[in-house]
């Protein structure tokens, strides 16, 4: 039996490869929609992808199942509870498929969404009647659990999935062997949970535990528990679950119509016509100079996801980036189903070197220079642009928090004849934060480089509560 784990660290998101090279066959679960390390991993081990599940239908996310099934003939298995455009075969509670050296038992364990599963894994080899492991999706994380808030808009409550995951977990999971090795579908960063650990493996022992969310409790103690304090969840999260649902053109089709070249005029023009222009370079560049509009979501960061949060899924992109890195761009669009790219432009910002005045620029300060204007007469008004948990954790005294996700909806608030400083933890949010003022006219702002982390770092003093 071979089974290996592939992180895609952006998305926070795990996906596996098994295979029994007896039977040269190999099983990818849950996998990312850009799929070249799955098929060269099997080919090394001369085996074919024949089967690809998904543990559930991904919401932050798009599946590769489609891709594989076009390049492999893999089949695709869902849980028996599951509703789809495309044919699957339909796995329920106890289903199995067993091979020389490898068997997988499927568990329907519903409550992050109504058809998710978990898959045991026995490895024939060493024991034919314990689990080597299971892949848990998103019912049980390494440290947490799914939530269970996410299909409310498709007819679901938190409070019924909140009922199905504590079954799910208390009459299932809870019971496999304590060596169980667990593997979940998400990690750290994920928006499918809220205290996910960076870890990306455990024991099933450990996390009875550790995990908070395993601890003895009622039912509905662990409904409040696990539905209290969850980050906002992205309006593209819908749309992604729904898209995993349905027949679509594959990554590589909307790969070859994403990457074209377009000229300077043409995405003005399109700019003007009401094109979203996105800026992917890091945000230091960004300040350097960018075209007036543009918004700011560097690939350095959690780039796919603030891309999924702050852009309009009806309206078309231009991606402008360093020359080279046009395709990561598209790609990683492509990852979670925004495939609306019509292109890019040529050479980049090398395209307006003629064209300054077309060039806008941010101006960033460091710590020193944003205390010295603090002291001042006029001070400017500090946004802080960061969750309220890392706001109450600690901020800068007299500074206004409006987080990042929130900010377009309280545009009318942020006060238009006052200087603003804008910063977050460490200056790649304040940076998209600041190309959205500035899309609503709001240009007298400054950015503080670096953010609180280098705000402290300069000894400058911040709020903070007091020690317990």
């Amino acid at each position: 039996m071979f089974l290996k784990q592939y992180y895609l660290g952006c998305l926070a998101h795990a996906s596996y490869l098994l295979a029994d090279e007896a039977s040269q066959t190999a099983i990818v679960v849950d996998p990312q929609r850009d799929i070249q390390q799955y098929l060269a991993d099997a080919e090394r081990l001369n085996t074919k992808i024949r089967h690809v599940f998904l543990t559930h239908f991904h919401a932050d996310f798009i599946a590769g199942h489609l891709e594989l099934r076009d390049r492999c003939g893999s089949d695709i298995r869902l849980g028996a509870r599951a509703q789809a455009e495309y044919p699957f075969v339909a796995m329920k509670d106890g289903d199995t498929l067993e091979f020389p050296g490898l068997r997988l038992q499927v568990l329907e364990t519903p409550g992050h969404t109504i058809e998710s599963i978990s898959i045991l894994v026995f490895d024939l080899a060493k024991d034919r009647d314990k689990p080597y492991a299971v892949l848990t999706g998103d019912t049980l994380f390494i440290g947490d659990v799914g939530r269970p808030d996410l299909r409310a808009s498709l007819g679901w409550t938190a409070k019924d999935l909140g009922s199905h995951l504590y079954d799910s977990l208390h009459d299932k999971l809870m019971h496999l062997p304590e060596e169980t090795l667990v593997y979940p579908a998400h990690g750290a960063g994920s928006l499918c949970g809220k205290k996910l650990s960076s870890d990306t493996v455990s024991t099933l022992g450990d996390q009875l535990r550790n995990n908070y969310a395993l601890q003895p409790m009622t039912k509905e103690e662990f409904i409040r528990l696990v539905t209290a304090d969850q980050p906002d969840a992205p309006a593209y999260f819908t749309y992604d679950a729904i898209l995993n649902t349905r027949e679509r053109p594959t990554l590589d089709q909307t790969l070859r119509q994403s990457l074209q070249p377009i000229e300077l005029d043409e995405v003005l023009a399109m700019g003007d016509a009401g094109a979203q222009l996105l800026d992917v370079r890091d945000s230091a560049e960004y300040a350097k100079g960018h075209i007036a509009g543009s918004i700011n979501i560097g690939l350095g960061g959690q780039y796919a996801t603030w891309a999924g949060t702050l852009l309009d899924r009806a309206k078309p992109i231009v991606i402008i980036a360093e020359p080279g890195r046009e395709e990561e761009a598209a790609l990683r669009l492509g990852r979670i189903g925004f495939d609306h790219v019509k292109g890019y432009l040529r050479d980049g910002m090398g395209a307006l070197a003629e064209r300054q005045d077309l060039v806008w620029s941010t101006e960033r300060v460091s710590a020193a220079m944003l205390a010295e204007d603090l002291a001042s007469q006029t001070p400017p008004l500090v946004i802080d642009i960061r969750m309220p948990g890392e706001w109450n954790a600690r901020h800068l005294s007299d500074s206004v928090n409006i987080p990042l996700t929130h900010l377009q909806e309280h545009i009318a608030e942020i006060p238009r004849t006052r200087k603003l400083a804008i910063h977050c933890a460490g200056g790649y949010r304040s940076s998209i934060a600041v190309s959205i003022l500035n899309q609503y006219g709001i240009t007298n702002v400054i950015e503080l480089a670096g953010g609180i982390t280098a705000w402290e770092a300069a000894k400058y003093p911040v709020i903070a509560p007091p020690l317990p």
